[in-house]
Parts: structure tokens; sequence; C-alpha cells
């Protein structure tokens, strides 16, 4: 499975970043993978290497790139709650100058970028993202429903920015909710946005999770959540982007 070391022009410099994608010299549609917070590791490159396995081009950028390559702090092996409150007081100020107006330019280059690539076959693309990625891959897809045909989101704030930002998207949708993150009355208020806004989806909590469940180097992952993920994610893309 090759692995490309990138750089991503973007309006504001050049991000750093990987892609994984099928050795077999044809072409394949392109999914664009934003990490959770803890930015790019070894649990991400992983997860984008099984992504691609099943006939995908899959780009991971590095948000945080106006501070630095990834990974831009120092991480755990293993993200522990002993070392959780250290990380995130270097995290913290990383995502919250990461406003919406960057998102959105960087969004502008990732895509562009992505289906620019020899290995990525004409169509649309697809959009996930996990944590603050699940937010960074909403307003993405928001943004450029001509190009981005599936958004899914794992234990993301995807509602944050209102209903009114869901009502841009024509993406086919699923988000996978952390037990811990959301309500049942909150899901309910979230998918009546998305029904109000037409759009095909899925929207559900995944049982027993907590926030970050799909991602193996934390106390919060739940290998039978993460499978749902997948069994939710992969036909998806299968249903929404065009195989060679």
């Amino acid at each position: 499975m090759p692995t490309k070391t990138l750089q991503i022009p973007t309006a504001d410099g050049q991000a750093d970043a990987f892609a994984d994608f099928p050795e077999d010299r044809e072409q394949h549609p392109g999914v664009l993978m934003y990490a959770d917070g803890f930015g790019i590791r070894p649990v991400l490159r992983e997860m984008a290497r099984e992504l691609a396995e099943h006939g995908y081009y899959v780009l991971v950028p590095n948000p945080f790139y106006r501070h630095g390559p990834a990974p831009v702090i120092e991480l755990p092996e293993h993200i522990g709650e002993e070392a959780r409150p250290a990380v995130f007081a270097q995290l913290m100020p990383l995502i919250e100058a990461h406003t919406a107006d960057r998102v959105l330019r960087d969004a502008d280059a990732y895509l562009r970028f992505l289906t620019a690539q020899p290995e990525v076959s004409a169509g649309p693309v697809g959009v996930t993202g996990y944590c603050i990625g699940g937010l960074l891959a909403t307003r993405t897809a928001a943004a450029h429903p001509s190009h981005v045909a599936a958004l899914a989101a794992f234990h993301g704030p995807v509602g944050a920015d209102g209903p009114d930002s869901l009502s841009k998207l024509t993406a086919e949708v699923h988000f996978g909710h952390a037990e811990s993150d959301l309500t049942p009355e909150a899901l309910g208020q979230l998918n009546k946005a998305l029904e109000a806004a037409g759009i095909r989806y899925t929207s559900e909590i995944y049982p027993g999770t907590v926030h970050g469940f799909t991602m193996s180097d934390t106390d919060a992952f739940n290998p039978a959540a993460l499978q749902l993920h997948w069994d939710r994610l992969l036909p998806l893309l299968s249903r929404t982007l065009t195989k060679s």
C-alpha cells in the first residue's frame, strides 16, 4: 500500500499531509480524512491505510500546519487520563486558533489538491473526520456541495454551527455520536434539522461509547464501535462514489 508524504499549497502556506492509496496503478475515488484533535499519528495512519485498502485515495492533512509539521506537539504512545490534561493544555490554543475562516480556506486547498492527484478518479469525493475533524468535515461538505457526495463524522460536534449550516449539505451523511456527547433529545433535534434540509442521512448514538471511541491509542477506544464505524462508512462511500 503506497504512502506519499505531501505538501499542500494553501492560502496561508504549506500544509503537510500524507496519502494512502491502492498500488494497482488505477485511479480511485478521493476521500479527505480529517484527524481528531490529537492530530496525525500512528493510529490515523493505520485508519487511512485500512480505508485505502477498500479502493480509495485517502488524503490526511495536518490541520494545525500553521503551528508546525505533524506531530505539532509531543504525544505519548497511549493517551490515557493522566496524560490528557497536559496534552489538552497544549492543544486547545491550536484548536481555538483554527477558526471557521481558516477551516474553509484550507478546505478549498485540500479539495483542489485532492482532485488534481493523478491517482484520483474524476467525480465527487468523500469527506470524513473524527472529533473536531468531524466538524471540519461537515464544514467542508457544506461549503462544497457540488464536490462532496459523502460526509461521515464520528464523535464530532457536527451541529456546532447551528441548523442553518446543515441545510447547505447535499452529500449523503452519516453521523456516529458518542453516548457521552449527545443526549437522545439532542440527537432528535439534530436529526430534525437534517430532515428539514431534505438530506439523506443516518445519525445515531453508538451504544456504550464515550468521546473518542474510534481511537485505539486512547482510553476511550471501543473496538465494537470502531467496527460499527467501518460498517457505516464503507457502504456510504460505496453508494456515493464511483469506482473504476
